[in-house]
Formats: structure tokens, sequence, C-alpha cells
């Protein structure tokens, strides 16, 4: 019976080795020898200073930016700490007062597909930095005429930026919108 116990505790130690401590330590070596901006979060810096992350939203308001997907993360929305979609069904009339209110928004500009989805509904994690290329496209008028900038211009850092599918068939194509704002903030101070 000792022999069987002795034996337990030390498989659970071995274990307790491998699982806790090597293994964390290879995937750790791993993704900074070969993925390092990537194992460190994407981290964007201007200046010395950090300003965003590529994998995480923020908000953006006023007429000179691109907006991002509303956020349902945290009281304020944008929160990473509190990531995570809101989870209200089809039926939610939570979601439809929310749709209709973030719909009145886009009544002065009219799009001319419509209004795409993505503009009015949350993310899953609520913290996207992605919108769809016709979100991006539907606001192209009011940053261009915010900024001075030619239609024409904004549109070719739409493309610029535009994420295809992975392998062409994973995902949608997507629009980062802090690295769009960045070019949109580097175009109008060489202006």
């Amino acid at each position: 019976m000792f022999e069987h116990i002795k034996i337990s505790i030390r498989i659970t130690i071995v274990l307790l080795v491998i699982t806790c401590g090597l293994y964390p330590l290879a995937v750790w070596g791993i993704g900074q020898a070969f993925f390092h901006d990537k194992a460190n979060g994407s981290l964007i810096t201007r200046k010395g200073k950090v300003i965003g992350s590529e994998i995480i939203g923020q908000n953006f308001a006023g007429e000179r930016f691109f907006h991002p997907r509303p956020s349902g993360a945290g009281t304020d929305g944008y929160d990473a700490t509190a990531s995570g979609g809101t989870n209200f069904g089809p039926t939610s009339k939570k979601l439809l007062d929310a749709i209709t209110d973030r719909t009145t928004k886009y009544t002065d500009t009219k799009p001319a597909g419509g209004i795409p989805a993505d503009a009015v509904t949350a993310s899953c994690s609520g913290v996207d930095p992605h919108i769809s290329p016709e979100n991006a496209a539907s606001q192209t008028a009011r940053v261009a005429r915010a900024n001075g900038l030619p239609p024409a211009q904004v549109d070719n850092m739409i493309r610029s930026r535009t994420e295809h599918r992975f392998l062409g068939v994973y995902g949608e194509p997507r629009v980062n919108v802090l690295l769009l704002n960045l070019d949109i903030q580097d175009a109008t101070t060489k202006k």
C-alpha cells in the first residue's frame, strides 16, 4: 500500500514539474523567440510611448477618426479587463433598443449600401479592434471631410489596411481601426 502511495506522489511531482514548469517555460520561450511582438501584446508605440495594441480595440470619437464597433465590455466600453459579450439574444429588447439608438447616429450620413451590421452591433469580446471594409467605407466621407483629405486618399488607406481571409478561407476581411486612424493622423500632420 505504501509503495503505491510513494509511486503516486512521485508521478504527481513529475507531472507537476512538467505541466507547471517545463511546458509553460517552453511555450514562453518559443513565443519570445519566434513571435516576440505577438507574445508581448502586439503593442504600438509612437515616440517611445505605448499608444495601444493591434489586438485590443479602443474608442475613437469625433468626426476626424474612424469609429470602432460598439463595445459592451465594461461600463464605458472597451475595457479589456471586462472583455465579454452582452449575451443578448435576437429577441432581446435591450439589444433592439441599443441597435436602434446606434442606428440614429447614421441618419445624417446614410451610407449608400445601408448601415453595416458591425457598425451597430457589439463584437463578442467587446474589444474587437477591427471593423468590416464596408463599415470603414461608410465612414469615409465624414473622415475625409473632417480632415481635409480627398475621399480617394482615405479609400486607399482603407484598402491598404484591409486584412483578408486567412488562407483565403477563414474569417472575414477586416480593417484595424487603430492602424487606420494612425494613417489618418500621419496624413494630416504631413499636410
